[in-house]
Parts: C-alpha cells; structure tokens; sequence
C-alpha cells in the first residue's frame, strides 16, 4: 500500500495527556481517593508493648482473612480490650469500636464491640453489634447479652422474645446458664417473680455439681426465692454460692489447701412453663500502667463466646452477682 492509500489519522498533540483534569479521569480511578473524615474519631493508642501474641491462638487465627498489617493492628486493638475491660471499660469500647473500623467483615470484632458496649451500658449498640456477630458467625452464644441490653432498654417483653426465639439445647452449658438468668431478670422487670423462679429451673441448677458459671445462678435462684418470701431456702442458695466461690478462688491458688463442697439442698421438680406469657461520665483520673493492669488480672484467655470469660482466663464476670441489683444478667432493673 503506497502513501496515497493509507487512512488519515490525525496528529494529536503532545500537551493533550498532560493537560486532562481530574474531571476527566474515569469514575474507576477516582473513586481509590478518600477524602479524610475530621468527624471521625481517632483510634486509641496502642502501647508498643501490647502485640498480637498476647491474644489467644484461636481468637488470631479468625483474623487471617486480613492483610498481615491490618490483622496486627486488629489483633494488638482486641488485646488492649482484653487487658482494660475491667479496669476502663470506656477505652476497651473505644479500641473495639477501633477494630471494627478495620475489620467489619469479621464477626469477632463485631462480638468484642458488642461485649464492651453493654460493658459501658450503651444497651442499643451492644444489640446492633451482637446481632451483627450472630449474623455474620452463626453462633447464639452471647443471646444472653442480647436479652440483658432490652432489659436495659426497659423492654423485657422483647428480652422475653429474644431470649424464646434460641434453641437452648444448641448452646453451651455456661451460655444457657447466663440466658436462664438473663429471662429470669426479665420476668422479675415484669413482675412475675414465680415464672422468674421457673426460668432458672434448668439441669445447671444442681449444687452435685458445680463450675465457676453455676455461682450467679445460684443467687438468681436466691433472689427469686425471696421474692416470693422464701427466706430460708433463698439463705442456702446464697450459702451454696459464696462457698463455691471460695473454692474456686482456691483453685487458682495452687499453693493453698483446697475442699470440696458437699451440700445436700432438695432440688424443686420443673415448673410448668405457661403457654402464653402473662400479660454522666465521670473524671477517672490517672488510668493504672500496663504492668499494673497485668499484674491485677490473667489477660488474654478464654474462647470469645459468651459463657467463658470473653477477655480473660480468669472468668470474673460469672462471679459478679448477677443475680441481685442491676448488675450483669438477672437482678431487678426498674422496679
């Protein structure tokens, strides 16, 4: 083909790359800019001495989804809750809220976040999260969680709902002890102390046989006896509690002598369930060391499910009395 033939092409000009704007530039490359959100807050800090290591291998190995960079600062996020959650509930919120930030797609977190915010009684955000744990994980182990954030809420008749809705038979033993107290608190908010006793009825209730979880719902079961004028049982329940818990206070002391509890206490038959249900931050001043917080506390155990202590090896937030007062599944709310 000679020169005559050839098809015309017009020249372009060598300033034209170089001189197309950015609203040129297709909607596939601009959209990798972020702009920086100044309302968004901060991430904590993290001390350098804090690492992943310090998380149990089963809570990092859900964390491999992740680029290698962005699992360790997740992971270092979730030890500093682990470590705080006892002694600055509102930082371990902000360091869980801090790895949801950056692993949203990671049901762990979203438990972690949902734990602390309960922690710090922010009831419906616990909800949102512990939901959003449920549905992405499959697992109902913090359903007690769930129902004791409606009754913070004041809706125990949702809790109720919430708390129905599980297969307890697929729940660990110490979850469904936790959810038996958690209904139990829920229908004394309504009222019923004789179906609160009901829902703590539960082959857990048996002094033959006792674990660290057994202890709050030994005083629920308490609590609910004198509700119902009671005393003298209600005495040995609370009896029963405070000796199991001094065993297992000695079990963690290996130098010390250790017992067993014998106690013969008459377990009541199951009640028959009904069919129908009857109608300021304060200035905390100078937050403890990390060595302090360590030295205070067994970091860094447990499996992350509701049951088991979610942050620590120790399981602290079963032997809180859970069954009086407004603390931690169970007790009365609002009356």
């Amino acid at each position: 083909m000679n020169d005559d033939q050839k098809p015309f092409r017009a020249k372009r000009e060598a300033s034209n790359r170089s001189s197309r704007s950015d609203d040129q530039r297709p909607d596939w490359q601009t959209r990798v800019a972020i702009t920086p959100d100044p309302d968004k807050p901060k991430s904590p800090v993290i001390p350098d001495e804090i690492t992943a290591d310090e998380l149990p291998l089963q809570v990092r190995v859900q964390l491999k989804t992740l680029t290698e960079e962005n699992a360790e600062r997740v992971a270092r996020h979730l030890a500093m809750v682990a470590l705080l959650i006892d002694q600055d509930p509102e930082l371990a919120h902000a360091h869980a809220m801090a790895a949801v930030s950056r692993a949203g797609r990671i049901g762990l977190v979203h438990e972690f976040a949902g734990s602390t915010a309960y922690a710090v009684g922010d009831y419906a955000l616990a909800i949102r999260e512990l939901l959003t744990h449920r549905r992405i994980s499959g697992s109902n182990e913090q359903i007690a969680l769930i129902v004791d954030s409606e009754r913070g809420l004041e809706r125990p008749d949702r809790a109720l709902e919430a708390g129905r809705a599980v297969d307890r038979s697929k729940l660990s033993a110490e979850a469904r002890v936790n959810l038996a107290v958690a209904m139990s608190g829920a229908r004394l908010d309504l009222n019923q102390a004789d179906l609160a006793l009901a829902e703590l009825e539960i082959p857990e209730l048996n002094p033959g046989n006792v674990f660290e979880y057994s202890i709050p719902l030994f005083l629920a079961y308490a609590e609910c006896l004198r509700e119902l004028s009671r005393d003298t049982e209600a005495k040995k329940w609370d009896d029963l509690a405070v000796r199991a818990e001094r065993q297992f206070d000695m079990n963690n002391k290996p130098d010390e002598e250790k017992f067993e509890i014998i106690e013969e206490i008459e377990i009541p038959k199951l009640s028959d369930r009904p069919k129908v249900d009857r109608g300021d931050s304060t200035d905390r001043g100078d937050r403890p060391s990390i060595d302090e917080v360590r030295k205070s506390r067994n970091t860094f155990g447990g499996a992350g499910h509701q049951g088991g202590n979610k942050f620590s090896k120790t399981n602290n937030s079963s032997r809180e009395n859970k069954g009086g007062g407004r603390g931690k599944f169970g007790g009365n709310r609002g009356r």
